[in-house]
């Protein structure tokens, strides 16, 4: 295809959330053409899943410049910019919105599911010319593959349909996969399926804050129906740890998760197993026994009713195959972020600003933002996307500068850690508010867990 007719092809922007939704609005002031695929029945379909739980960051951080200048000029009235959405009315009183103008209705395909990429007639391997031939991009709807051209991609699809497994060595198991009745991946609505939770035990796996989120819930229940009994498995060695920066953080929505949490804690309505790495899952008598270590010990806890695991996303990059990506190998985000995000190395999620020049891809014109680019890391916030895609259209329209330019603050919250060695027995450097606890001097020790025996090689 000519170059002058490759360059009046879209731009195809795969995932209909808040940053996919951002890069249309931002390719619409700038006067380019895109299609949208959105795999889900309506824009926002992921946050709808969780869309019960409030956002810790109010509005003001939620909406992107461009989509609410679009938006005013509809007569659309913004919601206060400090007062706290969830999830429901992210999507209800911005996304649907921002879809249903008509500078961007026309061009998104809903219950559109990309399974495929590639350059038009190139598979990988072929290299001559590449840059010169469109993307295609191959897509299910209602029943049907059909092929789009298209002279760019930004895929925003992020990792909501990808969670992590249990197992703290990110392996599926069939074990696992056959308690899928008896396990939730995120945050369940606890309040309208009470029944399945209420006088149970169920234990939570995770330390962030959809785990945080999921115990409150859980203690809610808890106070009607004081037999439930709440486990919280996580691999930090302590608790103190997920309590994140409380008073300091600048989100107050996001510190008051770690101080309602903390007093849980404390008041003992929730049984904490720190250090807890999990390899395997059994199902006995209807319940489920969790295998694995703690401390160096070999642990089973039993007679588990219900898991919830909360334990992050990772993302899908099945239908890039035919694509050059480059990709960290351990956190397998954008390459250029990992240094930034890797929670081994960098635990503060105040990450600097980045655009186009860090999110460039070895694929010309081909770009993963929003969650996604963060692959596996659990820091991203909603205005670090909205400022990705700024400048990936900037870049993509010839503003050079505006590429390059920074647009973006972003509130701190209150911890940061460096340096972190996830060896049992090793200590962690500690910047601010955390403390570091041995391997060797566990705390609790709930009522059905089973030491069976102890390994030498860590705590001698």
């Amino acid at each position: 295809m000519e170059m002058s007719k490759q360059r009046n092809l879209p731009v195809a922007i795969i995932g209909g959330g808040p940053v996919g939704l951002a890069a249309a609005a931002h390719l619409v002031q700038k006067g380019e053409s895109f299609i949208l695929f959105e795999a889900g029945k309506s824009v926002g379909s992921n946050i709808l899943e969780w869309g019960h739980v409030k956002m810790f960051s109010p509005w003001q951080y939620n909406i992107d410049k461009a989509s609410r200048e679009l938006l005013e000029k509809s007569g659309w009235l913004s919601p206060n910019d400090t007062t706290l959405p969830t999830g429901q009315e992210l999507v209800e009183d911005y996304l649907y919105p921002l879809s249903r103008l008509n500078e961007l209705k026309a061009h998104i395909k809903l219950n559109a599911n990309v399974v495929g990429i590639a350059r038009k007639g190139l598979d990988k391997l072929k290299g001559l010319k590449r840059d010169e031939v469109p993307f295609e991009v191959y897509v299910d709807i209602d029943g049907d593959t059909k092929i789009f051209d298209a002279k760019a991609i930004i895929d925003s699809s992020g990792t909501w349909k990808n969670p992590n497994p249990s197992l703290s060595n990110g392996i599926w198991t069939n074990a696992e996969r056959s308690l899928k009745n008896q396990i939730y991946y995120g945050i369940p609505e606890v309040k309208n399926i009470r029944e399945r939770y209420k006088n149970k035990n169920v234990m939570v796996i995770g330390s962030g804050h959809s785990a945080i989120n999921a115990l409150l819930e859980l203690a809610k229940l808890k106070e009607q129906y004081p037999n439930t009994v709440i486990y919280w498995a996580m691999r930090k060695q302590n608790v103190k740890e997920a309590y994140g920066g409380q008073e300091n953080d600048s989100l107050e929505a996001r510190g008051e998760l770690g101080i309602r949490i903390q007093k849980l804690v404390d008041s003992e309505q929730i049984k904490v197993i720190p250090s807890f790495y999990i390899n395997n899952l059994q199902k006995e008598n209807g319940k489920i026994t969790v295998k694995g270590y703690q401390r160096t010990k070999e642990t089973l806890i039993h007679d588990i009713d219900e898991l919830v695991v909360s334990t992050g996303f990772r993302p899908d990059v099945s239908f890039l195959n035919e694509i050059r990506v480059n990709l960290d190998p351990a956190v397998e985000s954008v390459e250029a972020l990992a240094p930034l995000i890797d929670p081994n190395l960098h635990s503060c999620g105040t990450v600097r600003p980045h655009g186009e020049k860090e999110l460039r891809q070895p694929e010309k014109n081909f770009y993963i933002v929003g969650m996604k680019s963060y692959g596996r890391a659990p820091t991203f916030l909603l205005a670090t996307g909205y400022e990705q895609v700024r400048s990936i259209v900037a870049y993509l329209t010839g503003d050079l500068k505006g590429a390059e330019e920074v647009h973006l603050e972003l509130p701190e919250t209150g911890v940061c850690r460096t340096n972190i060695v996830s060896d049992c027995c090793s200590t962690e450097t500690t910047i601010i508010q955390l403390e570091s606890e041995s391997c060797c001097t566990p705390k609790i020790t709930p009522f059905n867990i089973e030491i069976i025996k102890k390994d030498s090689t860590c705590c001698s």
